[in-house]
């Protein structure tokens, strides 16, 4: 390493961000770069600590430590400290195709196993990453480089998300021809309509799609395969056929009162929102619109965060979060030890915007909803929530939340997100295609495989692992163009 005693010498600096309260008058990301200086001094806190969990992306204790795509991250954080930043990002490019969307949102599982962060605080190897492409996007370093020879092979990807995304470029890297078909009208799936702005700006999306089909992949929006193209007409037209389109079925909650207008699955409120901002600055008014409604959002993880910051913007008159389970401590426990996964509690954007105009955290733990209330005309006008409690079940085998009787409670709310998770994949896609699904309705391939039980048809990402990150969904959509490449050659140079 260039300065062995960079975690020594430097603090960590991080990206400043905007301030909470004028952050929500718009819908921008909000994180200002350091300068290039301060950059190197951050990458020269790389430590070479000899073994780099950070690049080590296995489970521990049922739980991944470090980063799923294996990115060398000592190697391009001593080429970042040298300004050495062209090579810095072809080290990058070895294992990660879109750096510019995991250094957006990926939740940083480098960072978590960094040995520096065992004393102290760990590299900011998310925000360095960031660095990296930026300026070689802004460099002009990231031109077209479409490939010189093609091997005649045909190949369709059905779905435009991370994984999809990287199951393509892989591919036509490697010279097939490939065309992705996507049911939205615009390229990117969870990228484009499942993240909002505030983390991950759609040209940032549209810059890459754009490199990509420079390159010569072919795109198609609009076309929904299973309902309006024929499943039988892709297995007859190409030479292999991926699914990736992602885990789209949401977890319901079957309260009383369900019925009422004015609950919102949060991924239809989230992709609204995003379409109505592209389409029109909000100006066509096709979106569910929080302005001057009690909001209440079931579900503590991302997503849940996600609406919490999208309401406040909406203009929101309160913000409500139900979280199930307990909440986590702050700092780690004893049982949680380095390099595992840290269980404590983050307080994400969202919740740091709504603490700012509210004065409070809007989660609640330990709670969920009993009973949806409605006036005379069936509109949502209030939420009966009910206190949880951790309770062993011997035929289970294992704790689950029971409901602790006395402790209801009535909030107001005319506006309802369920962000609950998803069941898996629509299953009209396996089912138009005759795929096995296994039984948490995925697409069933053999453990490490991504070959499906129909030939020719494989699948990766969500539809394939369940719900996940991702990170998770471009090492799987590596990992089966890979495999499908084998396939299409009888051998195979990508990795």
């Amino acid at each position: 390493m260039g300065k062995p005693t960079g975690f020594l010498d430097y603090d960590r600096k991080n990206n400043e961000g905007t301030k909470p309260l004028e952050r929500i008058k718009n819908y921008n990301e909000f994180h200002t770069p350091l300068l290039p200086e301060e950059r190197k001094r951050q990458a020269a806190r790389c430590m070479d600590c000899g073994v780099p969990f950070c690049q080590n992306g296995q489970p521990l204790m049922g739980m991944v430590s470090g980063c799923p795509l294996n990115n060398l991250i000592p190697e391009w954080n001593d080429l970042v400290f040298t300004g050495e930043y062209e090579a810095a990002a072809h080290r990058l490019f070895v294992t990660n195709n879109f750096p510019e969307f995991t250094s957006r949102v990926c939740p940083a599982l480098c960072e978590a196993a960094c040995t520096c962060g065992l004393n102290g605080l760990p590299v900011s190897v998310k925000e360095n990453e960031h660095f990296i492409i930026e300026n070689a996007f802004e460099t002009g370093m990231m031109k077209p480089k479409a490939p010189s020879v093609r091997t005649g092979k045909r190949v369709a990807v059905v779905g435009s998300g991370p994984a999809g995304l990287a199951c393509a470029d892989q591919l036509n890297k490697r010279g097939h021809s490939v065309t992705v078909y996507e049911k939205d009208d615009r390229a990117g799936g969870l990228l484009m309509y499942g993240i909002p702005n505030m983390k991950l700006e759609k040209q940032i999306v549209d810059r890459r799609i754009k490199l990509m089909v420079a390159e010569g992949v072919e795109f198609l929006t609009g076309v929904n395969v299973g309902e309006n193209v024929d499943a039988n007409e892709l297995l007859d037209s190409y030479d292999a056929v991926i699914l990736c389109c992602g885990a789209g079925n949401p977890r319901d909650i079957n309260a009383p009162g369900r019925d009422a207008s004015g609950i919102y699955f949060a991924v239809d409120y989230l992709k609204a929102t995003t379409k109505s901002l592209l389409d029109s600055n909000l100006k066509d008014g096709n979106y569910i619109s929080a302005q001057d409604k009690n909001v209440v959002i079931i579900g503590g993880g991302d997503t849940g965060n996600d609406c919490v910051g999208t309401a406040i913007r909406q203009g929101c008159k309160s913000v409500v979060q139900l979280e199930m389970m307990p909440k986590l401590p702050d700092q780690r426990a004893e049982n949680n030890p380095w390099p595992e996964w840290p269980r404590v509690c983050k307080t994400d954007y969202g919740q740091e915007e709504a603490i700012a105009v509210f004065g409070c955290d809007p989660r609640r733990y330990q709670t969920t909803v009993k009973e949806f209330v409605k006036d005379e005309n069936g509109a949502l006008k209030g939420v009966v929530t009910v206190k949880l409690k951790s309770v062993y079940d011997e035929e289970a085998g294992r704790n689950v939340m029971q409901q602790v009787e006395g402790s209801e409670e009535y909030i107001e709310a005319e506006l309802v997100l369920i962000a609950a998770g998803f069941l898996g994949p629509a299953q009209y896609i396996p089912e138009a295609f005759k795929a096995e699904t296994n039984e948490r309705s995925n697409v069933a391939t053999e453990q490490g495989k991504y070959s499906t039980s129909v030939d020719k048809v494989f699948t990766a990402g969500d539809m394939h692992r369940g719900q996940s990150l991702v990170v998770w969904a471009i090492r799987e959509g590596r990992d089966c163009a890979a495999e499908v490449d084998e396939y299409l050659m009888g051998y195979t140079c990508l990795k």
